[in-house]
């Protein structure tokens, strides 16, 4: 059949089961979107800013366990992707992304709004392509979808010259894919399962360290089956959230700078880690040289370049970590752990998260408020800062995969698009976007955006108005020097909600926090709540970066009490 590159692009997508594109036009990608019409089955979303549609196709993609889509012309409308392009590739999240270029007479000379987006993006994408004639166009789709998709997960970027859009030929979709370069391994070697179960047997002290690699692989009920046959206490990263039931009693929270003490302390004093389908990211391990040196440790990850990287390891396995489950979980003999499951609680109740009782709006108690009220079952997306970590510590996440947050770049102004995304690809579940006044001022053009395709999201803007995180650091390690860290030009929250035609409400009063929040759960349309918090709360614990468990930072316990987590 024949089509032109533009009408090839989209029927690509359509075989690959796209329903859904996060997009904003341009010069160079016009004749792409003037394609779309004649499929219907696809539905574009028109973002007010292209970092929203890399966020929201990031968030989709997430909540959905398939890729996200997000579309821009060249120069900087795919410039302004390439912060959402890192966040998906440092949280090993698939999405696609297709990016107009100038056109091939053009490329190399500096034309307007040209930019080497394939050599800008090549750090931070599993693999991109610049598209030179338009009979290329659907093995490349296939092929762009399937890298980001398989293996360890990530974005994936295909740029099209405009006249490439514009020409003409044969449309064939492949049924197979060709790649010899890229085999990604994911049934283990039996012989290192061998050994991983006997050091599993021999272990007194076993904790699993679960990542986001247990979400992606949708390995719940494998994680599930090992830790219950074996009796070991699982902490998870802050990528691996919602992986294990919060409210198992092997959970054990989740280590690091700003994690549980209780698990920070349990890896410390653990004989055995079973590092599965994570990185040891330096928020966890701090300084490696002593992160728990007193345990050996069997490490599981479907991408062989992460195994050793920074810490060293005892069992290496390669796989896909819900493969590597089911074969382990067959090897594995029923045990037992008394004592050391009793430890962990005991360390639970010794070193216990805290609650205000002082009458204060702090964002813990809301956030716990926001908990009651949806039974823990909501999607919690979160930008990144002090709220973010209060959000993963005091919600209890009953549902899988519904923490939703860049962690691994840290982008703030991800609440506002992200949340749009997972609300797009979950419309029958609530997603909370729990925020910080900072970050939502970064993003917050795509509230349009949610008006415009009713994305019923509700807003927790946690404003303090400063950097909260950056304050608390300058507080802990600069003497209390707030430089350039507090907001004096902060918006009316709940007039900009109204120019948008949101509901808006302000909550200054602690006794005030459940009926906003039940308000909001009613409206049937996105809603943005103003709660004024503390400036001067601080999040506990707090290990130092570079530092390790023994210099972890407790919170002050006289006023304070304790709360579930």
């Amino acid at each position: 059949m024949k089509m032109n590159g533009g009408q090839m692009v989209c029927a690509s997508l359509i075989r690959e089961g796209v329903d859904v594109i996060f997009g904003l036009p341009g010069g160079a990608i016009l004749p792409l979107y003037q394609a779309l019409p004649e499929f219907p089955e696809l539905k574009h979303i028109l973002v007010r800013h292209e970092q929203g549609a890399a966020h929201a196709a990031d968030g989709y993609a997430r909540v959905k366990g398939r890729p996200g889509v997000a579309w821009a012309t060249s120069g900087p409308g795919a410039t302004n992707l390439v912060t959402g392009i890192a966040t998906a590739h440092m949280d090993s999240v698939p999405i696609v992304v297709i990016t107009g270029q100038v056109g091939r007479a053009a490329i190399g000379t500096d034309a307007f709004q040209e930019c080497d987006i394939t050599g800008i993006t090549l750090p931070i994408t599993k693999h991109n392509y610049l598209v030179m004639t338009a009979e290329e166009i659907p093995r490349v789709i296939k092929e762009a979808f399937h890298i980001a998709s398989t293996g360890r997960p990530g974005p994936v970027l295909v740029d099209i010259p405009k006249d490439v859009f514009t020409e003409v030929g044969e449309f064939v979709y492949p049924e197979e894919i060709d790649l010899p370069g890229y085999k990604p391994n994911l049934d283990p070697h039996m012989g290192q399962v061998k050994r991983a179960a006997q050091l599993i047997s021999e272990a007194e002290r076993p904790v699993i360290l679960a990542g986001h690699g247990i979400i992606l692989s949708k390995a719940y009920d494998e994680l599930l089956e090992l830790a219950e046959k074996a009796q070991i206490p699982v902490v998870t990263t802050l990528l691996g959230v919602s992986g294990f039931p919060t409210s198992h009693v092997l959970y054990s929270g989740w280590p690091g700078m700003h994690g549980m003490a209780y698990a920070s302390l349990t890896i410390e004093e653990s004989d055995l880690i079973i590092a599965l389908g994570m990185r040891f990211d330096d928020r966890i391990t701090g300084n490696t040289a002593t992160f728990a040196t007193g345990s050996k440790k069997i490490h599981v990850d479907v991408d062989p370049s992460e195994i050793g990287k920074n810490v060293q390891v005892d069992v290496p396995i390669v796989g896909d970590v819900k493969r590597v489950l089911t074969a382990l979980n067959k090897q594995v003999k029923p045990a037992t752990h008394v004592d050391w499951v009793n430890h962990v609680h005991q360390l639970r109740r010794d070193h216990p998260l805290m609650g205000s009782d002082n009458g204060k709006m702090e964002m813990r108690y809301i956030i716990n408020e926001i908990a009651e009220a949806t039974n823990g079952d909501a999607i919690i997306v979160t930008g990144v800062g002090q709220h973010q970590m209060w959000a993963a510590q005091y919600y209890p996440f009953n549902q899988p995969c519904s923490l939703i947050s860049s962690c691994g770049s840290g982008a703030m102004g991800y609440e506002v698009p992200g949340a749009m995304g997972a609300q797009v690809a979950a419309p029958d579940r609530v997603v909370w976007s729990i925020a910080g006044d900072g970050g939502f001022q970064m993003t917050m053009v795509e509230l349009a955006t949610l008006v415009e395709n009713n994305i019923p999201v509700k807003f927790a803007i946690m404003n303090n108005n400063c950097l909260g995180m950056v304050r608390q650091w300058q507080d802990f390690f600069y003497e209390k020097s707030h430089v350039a860290t507090v907001y004096s030009g902060n918006p009316d929250f709940v007039k900009l909600a109204d120019a948008y035609g949101i509901l808006g409400i302000r909550v200054t009063d602690k006794n005030d926090v459940r009926a906003a929040v039940d308000k909001a759960m009613e409206h049937d349309g996105p809603v943005i709540i103003d709660f004024v918090v503390e400036q001067d709360d601080n999040v506990y614990p707090m290990i130092p970066a570079g530092m390790a468990v023994d210099h972890l930072i407790e919170e002050p316990r006289p006023a304070r009490q304790e709360v579930r987590g």
